[in-house]
């Protein structure tokens, strides 16, 4: 065991030896921490979480009462391998969520970065990959296998299909069931999940330029709505008439990328 000399323990919290603990994090009433977790500095668990298995949390990341983190997955197939959750910094898990650890079948790893929100109820499944600045609104549920990119907004009670790619930036509405890949950028809403347009609000918070945002929306409408030949075919037309703008060919790059599922289209 190796616990920083200013952790906060509760009496009523059980940390298992080999568990390490960094500088000035912080362990709530009735908290469980397993013996290959690691937490960094200024971590704090309020109460009532349980975190186990090969686990590890970065600095300042608070986690809420009835958090579930490290427990085995939720897959039939697993069969007691040692697989890691990897969660990086400055997160902010509410209460209820649950984070499974990843699977042999899969990357045997699941990686969350950092500065998201995980709001109540969330769950993130085995050998998903999130990036930063995402937002998880109230009970939606990744499946296993997923990708969301950075800045990506999961509406509350929406669920995500295993496998499913979520570019940068794009918004899944509430209620949603998002069965197919998102574009960056895109915004998606129903059931089961449509694309709807671009996240025109998400990017101007982000601070894209107006001339920007006028190419991404021509390109949208060459692409979605306007364009003849194949979804392909229209993508490469698109990228040649849009060469200098990141945005759109970071769009066309994602559509034209191998998928495991296929690309959710109007």
């Amino acid at each position: 065991m190796s616990i920083a000399p200013d952790v906060i323990i509760h009496p009523t919290a059980i940390v298992e030896d080999g568990a390490r603990i960094g500088a000035g994090s912080s362990i709530g009433p009735f908290c469980m921490v397993g013996p290959n977790v690691v937490l960094g500095e200024r971590v704090q668990l309020f109460s009532h979480v349980v975190v186990t298995g090969w686990t590890s949390i970065g600095d300042e990341t608070r986690i809420w009462p009835f958090a579930s983190i490290g427990h085995q997955p939720q897959d039939l197939k697993f069969s007691g391998e040692q697989t890691r959750v990897e969660i990086g910094k400055r997160n902010m898990i509410r209460e209820s969520t649950s984070i499974n650890p990843g699977t042999s079948g899969g990357t045997g790893v699941t990686i969350i970065g950092d500065d998201n929100l995980m709001m109540l109820g969330t769950h993130v499944g085995h050998d998903c990959k999130l990036g930063n600045h995402i937002v998880l609104a109230n009970n939606a549920a990744i499946a296993g296998h997923c990708v969301l990119e950075d800045n990506v907004i999961v509406g509350g009670q929406s669920g995500v299909h295993q496998f499913v790619h979520i570019g940068r930036g794009a918004m899944i509405g509430a209620v949603s069931m998002v069965t197919k890949d998102v574009i960056p950028y895109g915004s998606v809403v129903g059931n089961r999940g449509a694309l709807a347009g671009l996240n025109i609000t998400g990017l101007k918070r982000r601070g894209v330029e107006r001339a920007q945002l006028h190419a991404l929306r021509a390109a949208y409408q060459a692409i979605f709505v306007d364009g003849t030949g194949t979804l392909h075919e229209r993508s490469r037309r698109t990228a040649d008439d849009h060469p200098d703008n990141e945005l759109v060919q970071e769009i066309v790059g994602f559509i034209l990328s191998e998928h495991a599922r296929s690309v959710a289209t109007p």
